[in-house]
């Protein structure tokens, strides 16, 4: 019975060329960067950054000043004055910014792409989890029909006065001890499936839903870390707060330059009046100081930052791939030495013509049904890593 259930999975995991994978992963997944409320609130923060800064690139407000001077002691008639007036940056300034808020905008989308990458391989993990346990209920299951049938079968035995009670209460024992076996199980996917509908959004998702299977094969180690490098939002990141950086610096070098004002002006006094336009510049001495030589230092930092953190990045990420390697090697002689052990049934049998001792076969029934879980939870970290080396594409 195990010996084709091995079989079966192995081959679906691990044949050459073989894929398959079932759309109820891609759909859950689909729905959970839809409906997950951290992604959602970080979207309404992009929003309002993005507003924020685009205000930073709005004109001043436009003045409008008036005098009346009636007071004093002057022949003509009473003295009147108003004017209207603008004043803004240099025309060049709010070019650079604006290239600068488009920056910051990349920025933040690159941030967002990062946290939903977080959310899914999360969420991805808990479905591999999931998978397993599907699989784990499942054999759960057969286990405690089993070892019932061994109860009912010493239930028997004892029952001709061919054993005694010992023997009968070990089998009981081992009974219950499918059954909590079973129940864990139970509580474990419950759980998880707690944990998927809170990354939902709160919505619910059936274990059902999920069935698939990858095949854990990769591309050299090389190819894939290129793929990352064009493709990985947090790799990006660093290049996007670089090129905002730079584009810093070429903001504050337009700052150095005046500000300008214009505007009308009317003067009236006795009849007589005087009216027209004015303009004005800023003498650009103090407020800009030492403003580009920080500009060009923080992007001194961004550029050496984006040095060490992709080196950090990439030891990373030869360390999970070469851990990858050495575990689909330890799960690979896992399979070929279950194509060699007994199965359960053969046991039985055995148990069932004498050969066996109770104990004797419960204690070689353990040992295989341990090593069948061993591996069952060794395909899932596989499954698992797999997803962190391929979180890009999520």
């Amino acid at each position: 019975m195990y010996r084709n259930i091995v079989s079966a999975v192995c081959g679906i995991l691990i044949s050459m060329g073989s894929f398959a994978q079932d759309t109820g992963m891609n759909g859950i997944l689909q729905q959970i960067s839809q409906n997950n409320r951290q992604l959602k609130a970080y979207q309404s923060y992009m929003a309002s950054q993005n507003l924020a800064n685009k205000s930073e690139n709005n004109l001043q407000d436009p003045e409008v000043s008036a005098f009346y001077l009636p007071f004093g002691e002057h022949q003509t008639g009473d003295y009147t004055e108003y004017q209207v007036s603008q004043q803004f940056e240099f025309p060049t300034v709010y070019g650079a910014r604006s290239k600068r808020i488009e920056k910051q905008k990349e920025l933040q989308e690159l941030e967002y792409e990062t946290l939903r990458e977080e959310v899914l391989l999360n969420a991805k993990e808990q479905l591999l989890e999931l998978q397993t346990l599907q699989k784990r209920k499942k054999l759960e299951e057969k286990r405690v029909e089993q070892a019932k049938q061994v109860y009912d079968q010493i239930q028997r035995l004892f029952d001709a006065e061919q054993i005694g009670i010992l023997e009968l209460n070990k089998a009981k024992v081992a009974w219950l001890q499918e059954q909590f076996e079973l129940d864990q199980v139970n509580i474990r996917i419950r759980n998880t499936l707690l944990e998927l509908q809170k990354l939902n959004g709160g919505n619910t998702i059936e274990a059902e839903e999920v069935q698939f299977f990858e095949d854990p094969e990769l591309a050299e180690m090389q190819t894939l870390w290129e793929e990352k490098l064009s493709e990985d939002a947090e790799i990006q990141q660093l290049k996007a707060r670089e090129n905002l950086a730079q584009q810093q610096v070429k903001l504050e070098k337009n700052r150095i330059l005046p500000d300008l004002s214009i505007g009308y002006n009317y003067q009236g006094v006795n009849s007589s009046n005087y009216s027209g336009f004015f303009g004005g510049l800023s003498i650009p001495l103090w407020n800009s100081k030492n403003k580009v030589k920080a500009a060009e230092a923080n992007l001194e930092y961004n550029q050496a930052n984006t040095g060490v953190e992709t080196a950090e990045l990439y030891t990373r990420f030869q360390e999970d791939y070469q851990q990858y390697q050495l575990l689909k090697r330890k799960y690979e002689e896992y399979q070929q030495t279950f194509q060699d052990l007994n199965s359960e049934e053969l046991l039985f049998k055995a148990y069932e013509l004498g050969e066996f001792s109770f104990l004797d076969y419960y204690r070689e029934v353990e040992f295989y049904r341990q090593a069948f879980n061993n591996m069952l939870g060794m395909e899932k970290e596989l499954l698992q890593l797999k997803a962190t080396l391929l979180k890009h594409q999520l």
